[in-house]
């Protein structure tokens, strides 16, 4: 039996500050405590963070390079000029794709689309694969999503084949920055409320800007064009790209998420939802874990173009049929993924030691590198170490990836082992690698070896943060309905986490499906049924618990009623 939990951490909040937002708003005390945690101190800033508007959106001009951007792109749509819109092969690219591809075409652009191949053209704009768009397709220019801010090289090999490019990424610019007619990244601007937007809110921020000095022209054609038409897609890419949910992102997918619970949804997204058996609210859940996923399989198997047909298409037949190609790829990457955890977890399993290994890597032959990145999440989750995964091919060369834990910066990390490695990038908590099948072991211990220096005197447990502690009795539908209004979540803006102490269990707890607890617990009058997904193998205290979790609602047998999604628990300090 497992014993140890995660390492709690209340978010620390004035509870006279949140008493008197809590009156002055009308809203709960713990809403209000949960609020002031996320920046919202005053009643003036309640509303807006509730009931966040496209009203309030910031001038799209105001992006960095936006003015030439949209200049070259109406320059080539008055021209007859050919197009290709470059994307990338995960859901914030080929939503991006979708999103920039869609409005062209109703604003009358000859355009092309094109998404890499994960497995043969790599990461990002790269100069073989846009060598060979301009072979295929012939553009004039070229427009990039989600990518291409620092790609100097395949920039530079398309003006060399006299092809303009228009830069729109939202990526952390390096050194050298592409040589584009125009870059349009919130970070080389100034702009604070564009900053964090994903690669698909960039996009749509063009389009917007497009339609503005469209509508300035007094073109015809962009008069009957509503960009809102396609927010849709453009939530699905934010959630799924797990960007900062605030500001201007938050206000976007919450549009987005209101538009498919309308049921206004493209056939395409409708499809998926099909096929994921989704039939309730779409919150960021259902993107998170049900629909984004599904699109993500067809680029981690080499097969992203199936996921923008389907976002693209009008005809629900040839969507059911995407979308069940879309499905039976997640459910081979699922399969796939499994087997290479399995063999991942059975070597590290081998050499492991909490007290000396302080990060883990493994590598083997074959592994798909479409499944590395996730195995790499789960195998840092489970040793709560840091960890790379690395997949070699015939030639002896590695593909890898890095995740990491809070409070370790991987790129620090890999500098420290650079010696051992070929190339490296990334961010703080993931990155990717390319190494020789010879250099394996060096690295290895090197990679070790400074995770020990820098890790040996840490608690790594997981950090646990909990947003608000309230008494059993306190939770009920009128609070669910409070909690509602903070969505969409994410990073910034997480699912609260509540805590409760002195709960006792009612009954005999057992587990059910693949190693999960359910338990009711009770406290007082009030009760509880509760679900704690993979925590069968936890030993369960004796007496009174203290229990963070998730408040969620539960249907079964056509029965609605209020579950709690443990996150964590313990002996109770409060007996």
């Amino acid at each position: 039996m497992e014993l140890s939990g995660k390492q709690w951490s209340s978010v620390e909040v004035d509870k006279t500050t949140a008493d008197v937002l809590a009156t002055d708003a009308g809203i709960p005390s713990a809403i209000a405590t949960i609020l002031i945690s996320r920046g919202v101190l005053s009643k003036d800033d309640v509303d807006p963070f509730l009931n966040p508007r496209l009203s309030n959106l910031s001038d799209p001009f105001l992006l960095h390079d936006m003015r030439p951007a949209v200049e070259r792109i109406w320059a080539g749509i008055e021209a007859k000029e050919k197009m290709l819109v470059y994307g990338d092969y995960d859901v914030d690219g080929v939503t991006a794709t979708t999103l920039m591809v869609s409005v062209l075409r109703q604003m009358g652009a000859d355009i092309k689309w094109f998404i890499p191949n994960r497995l043969t053209d790599g990461y990002g704009l790269q100069p073989d694969p846009i060598n060979r768009c301009i072979e295929m397709h012939q553009p004039n220019l070229i427009i990039t999503v989600d990518c291409g801010t620092g790609s100097v090289e395949a920039v530079e090999a398309a003006i060399k084949a006299g092809v303009d490019v228009v830069v729109t990424d939202h990526h952390e610019p390096s050194d050298s920055i592409a040589p584009a007619c125009a870059v349009v990244n919130p970070k080389l601007g100034s702009n604070p409320e564009s900053y964090d937007l994903a690669g698909v809110a960039v996009a749509f921020k063009v389009c917007h800007a497009l339609l503005k000095a469209g509508r300035e022209k007094g073109v015809e054609c962009v008069q009957h064009i509503d960009i809102r038409n396609w927010m849709d897609i453009l939530a699905i890419g934010i959630i799924a790209d797990i960007v900062p949910m605030t500001g201007e992102n938050r206000t976007l997918a919450r549009y987005g998420l209101f538009l498919i619970n309308s049921g206004k949804a493209s056939v395409g997204v409708k499809a998926l939802m099909e096929v994921a058996g989704i039939n309730d609210t779409v919150g960021t859940y259902h993107v998170g874990f049900l629909i984004g996923p599904r699109l993500n399989a067809g680029g981690r198997m080499g097969k992203a173009d199936v996921a923008a047909e389907l976002l693209l298409t009008e005809d629900a037949v040839k969507a059911a049929e995407l979308a069940i190609r879309l499905d039976s790829a997640n459910k081979e990457r699922k399969r796939i993924e499994n087997g290479v955890r399995s063999d991942a977890e059975a070597d590290i399993d081998l050499y492991f030691n909490k007290d000396e290994c302080f990060g883990v890597v493994t590598g083997q032959k074959d592994w798909h590198p479409g499944t590395i990145g996730i195995v790499a999440s789960r195998l840092c989750s489970r040793y709560a170490r840091p960890a790379v995964v690395i997949s070699f091919d015939d030639d002896g060369m590695g593909k890898g990836s890095c995740r990491s834990i809070q409070n370790m910066d991987i790129i620090d990390v890999l500098g420290e082992c650079s010696d051992y490695l070929e190339s490296f990038g990334g961010h703080k908590m993931a990155a990717g690698l390319v190494i020789k099948e010879s250099s394996f072991e060096q690295f290895k211990e090197h990679f070790n070896k400074i995770c020990r220096a820098r890790l040996k005197d840490m608690d790594l447990r997981a950090k646990q943060n909990v947003d608000v502690w309230m008494g059993l009795g306190q939770i009920d539908k009128d609070f669910f309905s409070w909690l509602q209004k903070l969505e969409p979540f994410g990073p910034g803006n997480t699912l609260p986490v509540i805590g409760t102490r002195n709960v006792r269990i009612l009954g005999k707890p057992r587990v059910v499906g693949n190693n999960h607890l359910k338990m009711t617990i009770t406290c007082g009058n009030s009760q509880f049924d509760t679900i704690g997904f993979g925590l069968g193998n936890r030993k369960i205290p004796d007496g009174p618990m203290d229990m963070l979790f998730n408040l969620q609602e539960n249907t079964y047998r056509g029965r609605t009623t209020l579950q709690l999604n443990i996150k964590d628990f313990a002996a109770s300090i409060a007996t």
